[in-house]
């Protein structure tokens, strides 16, 4: 698979000096530029060199002041990769509210979620039998007071390093949902043929029906505005990975809002180290189609 990052993709359309300056910047936006800890004095000087319009397409710019990212994480028998995910989400150095739901995990999960209780970051919530992903995202998405949402799996896909470049057209009045898209952008060979083809599938079919023009709508990576999530999330209906195409299907209704999608990392994991979507999913997702 391509490991190139979307900062990567971007710098590469830069020419001359300016491109040699973005790519160096590229490989430095898991540290500290791309943080909040990066002072305005550092921004306002990468924006001489580089150009405001570049450095904000590298995802270079100010966190508003008071600004809270509720990341939601939705859990089920992920022992082994919970705490590195936590970890993975607290390196991007942002302001965080980190919400947990345990979906009724058998394999130890909640007993690693109970020891992290009193970590001032994390808001942990356990359901007592498992309901599926799209019942642990409701409650989630009930659950958060941040000004932006973001979903995040907890199996290691998805790289929340990408959530600078996502929330960027909220927080700059340009979007209102914003989808990550592991199919945009150059070509890259993210998952087997059959998967790959199941997700262009439903895609395009959802896109023919709700009018829309979707790279990704399967995608993780989707990210919103608190406050249309949670208009939204008392009339979830889905409890397993349908809750994906209801709840695009539903936040098209306002047809004042405005969606975009940027292209992300994605690293799949194979059946063997615990991924759950199978093709039962896929044919319960047609039917999704139709039904919302």
């Amino acid at each position: 698979m391509d490991s190139s990052s979307p900062q990567d993709a971007i710098a590469s359309n830069v020419s001359g000096d300016a491109r040699e300056a973005a790519s160096l910047l590229s490989q430095q936006m898991s540290e500290d530029v791309a943080s909040t800890d990066a002072s305005l004095d550092e921004i306002a000087l990468l924006e001489r060199l580089l150009g405001r319009d570049i450095c904000s397409r590298l995802g270079v710019y100010a966190v508003p002041v008071d600004f809270l990212l509720s990341v939601i994480i939705p859990v089920y028998n992920e022992a082994t990769t919970v705490e590195k995910v936590i970890e993975r989400v607290r390196a991007t150095r942002l302001p965080l509210e980190i919400i947990l739901v345990d979906d009724g995990s058998t394999d130890g999960t909640r007993e690693v979620l109970e020891g992290l209780r009193d970590e001032a970051d994390l808001k942990i919530v356990f359901h007592e039998k498992n309901q599926g992903k799209g019942a642990a995202l409701k409650t989630g998405f009930l659950e958060a007071s941040g000004d932006i949402v973001v979903v995040q799996d907890a199996d290691m896909e998805y790289d929340p390093q990408d959530f600078r470049l996502l929330i960027q057209p909220i927080i700059e009045n340009t979007a209102d949902v914003v989808y990550g898209s592991r199919f945009s952008g150059a070509d890259r060979a993210v998952s087997p043929l059959w998967h790959l083809a199941a997700n262009k599938v439903i895609t395009n079919l959802f896109n023919i029906f709700h009018g829309h023009r979707f790279t990704d709508v399967e995608t993780c990576y989707k990210v919103f505005r608190r406050e249309l999530i949670q208009d939204v999330a008392p009339r979830l209906r889905e409890k397993r990975f349908g809750i994906e195409l209801e709840v695009t299907a539903l936040l098209l209704r306002n047809r004042g809002l405005r969606f975009h999608e940027r292209p992300i990392r994605y690293a799949r994991r194979s059946y063997a180290e615990g991924k759950k979507i199978g093709w039962r999913d896929g044919l319960w997702a047609l039917w999704c189609i139709l039904r919302y």
